[in-house]
Formats: C-alpha cells, sequence, structure tokens
C-alpha cells in the first residue's frame, strides 16, 4: 500500500470516528430527555410524526435536501467533491441509529442525571467534530450548507450559522406545535428544550478545548503519510 492510500484510509478513519461520536452526542441527547441538538430537531420532530422510518434515515434524508440546496445556491460554483456529502450523510445516518440502538438502555431518572448526559453530550459532540475537521474526509451537508449561504449571501459564517440553527428549531417546533399542539415535542419525548440551547452554545466553546487535545493525539499519524 503506498503513502497516498495509507493516508487516506488514516484519514477517513479519523473522520470516521468523529463522525461517530457526533453520532453518540446525537443519541446521548434524545435519551438525556432535554432536548437535542438544533440540526437533529427536524429528523426528531419528523420521526415523532411518523415513526415509518428511523430517525437516522431522516438524518440522512434532511442532509440530501441541504445538498440540493447547495446546488440550488452555488450553481455552476457546486464543486464535484461535494457530492461526498452524499455517503457521508449515509454513514452518519447510519451510524446515528447505531448510537440511538446502542444506548437503548440508558435512562435518565432525575433532573441531574439528564443535565449530566446533556454535558456529556456537548464533549463527545466537541471531540467529534474536531477530530472530522483533522480528518479532512467526510463532508457533512448540515456545515456544508452554512459555507454555502455565507459564500452566497457574504454574511460572516458565525451569523449565517446561529440563524440557520434557529430557523431549523424554528422549522421544528412550528411542526411539533402543530402536530402535538407543544414546542417540545409529543408530550413523551423531547425534541426542544434547554440541551437543545446547552449544545448549541457549548459545542462550538468545546472546541476551543477539544481542538488542541486532538491535535496532540492525532497530528503526528495524520502527516505521517503526507508526500
Amino acid at each position: 500500500m503506498n503513502n497516498k492510500l495509507k493516508d487516506i484510509l488514516v484519514r477517513y478513519s479519523v473522520g470516521t470516528l468523529g463522525l461517530t461520536l457526533v453520532a453518540i452526542a446525537v443519541a446521548l441527547a434524545i435519551k438525556s430527555d432535554l432536548g437535542t441538538d438544533p440540526i437533529s430537531t427536524p429528523p426528531c420532530a419528523v420521526y415523532l410524526v411518523n415513526r415509518s422510518l428511523s430517525i437516522g434515515t431522516y438524518t440522512a434524508i434532511m442532509h440530501f435536501m441541504f445538498i440540493v440546496l447547495q446546488i440550488v445556491l452555488l450553481k455552476k460554483n457546486f464543486k464535484l467533491e461535494y457530492l461526498m456529502q452524499i455517503p457521508a450523510a449515509i454513514v452518519f445516518g447510519a451510524l446515528t441509529d447505531g448510537a440511538i440502538w446502542a444506548l437503548s438502555w440508558l435512562e435518565a431518572s432525575t433532573y441531574a442525571m439528564k443535565m449530566v448526559i446533556s454535558i456529556i453530550a456537548v464533549i463527545a459532540a466537541a471531540f467529534g467534530v474536531s477530530m472530522e475537521i483533522m480528518g479532512k474526509a467526510w463532508m457533512l451537508a448540515g456545515e456544508q450548507t452554512v459555507v454555502a449561504i455565507a459564500q452566497v449571501t457574504k454574511w460572516k459564517f458565525s451569523n449565517v450559522k446561529v440563524s440557520f440553527d434557529v430557523f431549523l428549531v424554528a422549522i421544528s417546533a412550528i411542526l411539533l406545535i402543530f402536530v402535538f399542539k407543544t414546542p417540545f415535542g409529543d408530550g413523551t419525548s423531547v425534541v426542544i428544550r434547554e440541551g437543545t440551547i446547552i449544545l448549541a452554545l457549548f459545542t462550538g466553546l468545546g472546541l476551543k478545548v477539544t481542538d488542541p487535545i486532538c491535535h496532540r493525539i492525532f497530528s503526528k499519524l495524520l502527516n505521517k503519510y503526507k508526500d
């Protein structure tokens, strides 16, 4: 195996581990019963309305819709490499379902326990995103769509990211209100609550801690087979 193939293998291994941690974070947020992260609110809300498909499948479908939106926005500036978002969506959807299944035993009986699980979800998400960025392998359509919107509108990425998250939570809340008469969930399962805000605010801040940690752990390995 030449160095180029080894480099690809290493990068996708680190990136896939990152995706796995993000999927675990989604599953933990669901199990916390305090609300999931903003980008997961639409598939979780749709799942409560129609359980014919899994949350992971709805997540993949949402990412496919994001890719279509990118094509509409970017037009000729949509690069062929962006199509890697398609297998990334499929892999992430499968990992999300796997993580939800693996954590099906977890129950939070007290508010304190729910908060602990939500905080662990933040930590897992931050480490996962750091590893995704370092791996430079998988491209998830959520972040890439924010990049596309920022590119077309000339707005700052951070402002677009906040607006995009608020939009996703808002449409999820509207759907839940329309079907269940409440913006939080179906009365049994929670989609939007304080955990949603915690994940939105603190995952980004957590990257300031996880980025240097992941750099120390993975940088030597990731640079080993570069030309």
